[in-house]
């Protein structure tokens, strides 16, 4: 199984896209089907059922599974599903709670309902589990931490975001609007 994070720039800045984690099942099946879906972020209903079907249709192995149920939370969250989405996030982490990317999304999921509180620990969590994207798990809780007033943890997550994706422009403008001062 193989993790890929998605719509990572303004995603969680905006909080109108998520910036998500979509794991990547191999071959020609519903499943690849679920996660092409969630890759270019198109929650029709179309794609909705694909993964339902992969679910119920395939002889999916343990991690083609896991991976369809968070692909599926990552279209649910697309269409602000969010009870939804966070079903298929918690389904995922039982059945194996070291995986990163459902924290991941879990967290972001959390983050675009309005409660950094909650999201917090779980962004923790992707990172200390190794998420395959961690400036987004940066990003997300820099966004986290200044929402809940911390700006000086927000700075610092937010260099690291940007010294772990250089290209990436969004963390960069985040910290242009920050203003640091010796004392």
């Amino acid at each position: 199984m193989k993790a890929l994070v998605l719509a990572a720039c303004t995603a969680i800045a905006t909080a109108s896209v998520p910036a998500s984690a979509a794991n990547l099942v191999i071959g020609g099946t519903l499943a690849e089907g679920c996660f092409q879906s969630a890759k270019v972020h198109e929650p029709t209903y179309y794609a909705l059922q694909t993964c339902d079907r992969a679910l119920v249709e395939e002889a999916l192995t343990f991690d083609d599974q896991l991976a369809t149920y968070v692909n599926r939370g990552i279209l649910r969250m697309f269409r602000k599903d969010f009870e939804s989405a966070r079903a298929d996030f918690d389904r995922a982490i039982a059945m194996d709670p070291n995986r990163a990317e459902p924290w991941l999304n879990k967290a972001i999921l959390h983050f675009r309902q309005g409660d950094s509180r909650a999201a917090l620990p779980m962004f923790d969590k992707a990172i200390a589990l190794g998420t395959e994207r961690p400036e987004i798990a940066y990003y997300g809780r820099a966004l986290a931490y200044e929402d809940l007033g911390n700006l000086r943890a927000a700075y610092s997550d937010l260099k690291r975001a940007a010294s772990l994706k250089p290209d990436w422009s969004e963390p960069a403008m985040d910290l242009a609007r920050y203003q640091v001062r010796e004392r």
